[in-house]
């Protein structure tokens, strides 16, 4: 097990603290349930850093690290969506997407179609418009109205970078059919 391998789990374990730090809090903010959201996106951001400049790239960390992503922000919008911030059609699309990104990723790994695509500058951008706009929707901020269009343009954007995604897999399979 090398760390960033070890970090990503560690972002298993920031998905029930952060839902203690939801559930367990009066504060209508939320600040401490955003904080361990915050220290997740940084350890996701930390473990693909650290494995791409030490040459520990590894099929784990390559199933694990969006699993991990995947499982915290399912958790973050159940919990936003039950506490009434997150409309519940936004909610529902985001969670389809993500919902559907696991299970086809799984599937895709039982097939034996274990190469991943890299990450892309549509993938983290969309993974930084996900945080910003749960941020603002936690922080009720600048306003509940511009948290909302917020929601809006996460989920076309998450939408497009899917079929982009899904367009990469197709690539890698065709590629792998040819050679």
């Amino acid at each position: 097990m090398n760390l960033p391998n070890t970090i990503t789990l560690f972002r298993f374990v920031l998905i029930p603290v952060y839902l203690w730090a939801f559930y367990g809090t009066e504060s209508e903010h939320k600040v401490g349930a955003l904080f361990v959201l915050l220290v997740a996106g940084f350890t996701d951001i930390l473990d693909g850093w650290l494995a791409r400049r030490n040459g520990q790239e590894t099929q784990m960390g390559q199933l694990l690290d969006p699993l991990a992503d995947k499982l915290m922000l399912l958790s973050v919008l159940f919990s936003l969506l039950q506490s009434g911030r997150v409309p519940w059609l936004v909610a529902g699309l985001l969670l389809f997407r993500d919902a559907a990104m696991i299970v086809g990723s799984a599937f895709f790994y039982i097939q034996g179609k274990r190469a991943v695509p890299k990450a892309n500058r549509w993938g983290k951008t969309t993974t930084v418009v996900y945080y910003v706009t749960i941020c603002a929707v936690m922080l009720q901020w600048p306003s509940s109205d511009a948290a909302e269009e917020l929601l809006w343009v996460t989920v076309v954007l998450s939408y497009i970078t899917t079929l982009l995604y899904v367009a990469s897999m197709r690539l890698i399979d065709v590629r792998r059919r040819v050679l």
